[in-house]
């Protein structure tokens, strides 16, 4: 079978994508020649649920256990795994990951409850941490998610992005209020 590489000629001289091998086929990028730097990224996502819901998380009550504690271990386990679960991804030594939650609720005739999970992931190596980050807040919003949906099965949660990442040759990325 003969592949077209006319894409990919295209793709790989423009500088658009990378993860594409002379043949056209993906490929994990070289990543050997890149100068080992501290590399920082932090991301967000937000999960949306009843006010009952979250009173029940604060309260201790809901039945598998500390919600929060659960989603937290589950977040790091979550960047640590990243390369199993993204097929391009580079196994790091990740150095630090760190797990926050900000609970809030909007009061008004259609109240609205969050928790907003942020993760930062730090690392010394020749490639960055943003994956593991977006990674940490989605396997945490889901923990959040299976450890409520007995009581919230309308829970939802979303707006999953990296904030802000330094280090590399890119430099420093600070997600701004346009990008939202």
């Amino acid at each position: 079978m003969k592949v077209s590489t006319k894409n990919s000629n295209f793709r790989r001289k423009t500088g658009q994508l990378t993860h594409f091998n002379e043949a056209g086929r993906a490929r994990m990028v070289d990543v050997s020649a890149k100068a080992a730097t501290e590399r920082v990224a932090t991301a967000q996502a937000t999960v949306y649920m009843l006010p009952a819901t979250l009173q029940k998380i604060q309260q201790g009550k809901i039945a598998k256990g500390d919600v929060l504690a659960v989603a937290q271990t589950a977040g790091v386990m979550g960047a640590k795994r990243t390369p199993d679960l993204i097929p391009m991804c580079h196994p790091l030594l990740l150095t630090s990951v760190d797990i926050d939650f900000t609970e809030e609720v909007t009061p008004g005739p259609d109240e609205r409850c969050t928790i907003m999970i942020k993760a930062t992931v730090k690392t010394t190596g020749p490639t960055g941490v943003e994956m593991e980050a977006m990674t940490a807040v989605t396997v945490a919003a889901l923990t959040i998610y299976d450890m409520c949906k007995a009581v919230d099965k309308g829970m939802s949660f979303g707006g999953i992005a990296l904030l802000s990442k330094s280090g590399g040759k890119s430099g420093t990325y600070i997600r701004t209020m346009a990008a939202r």
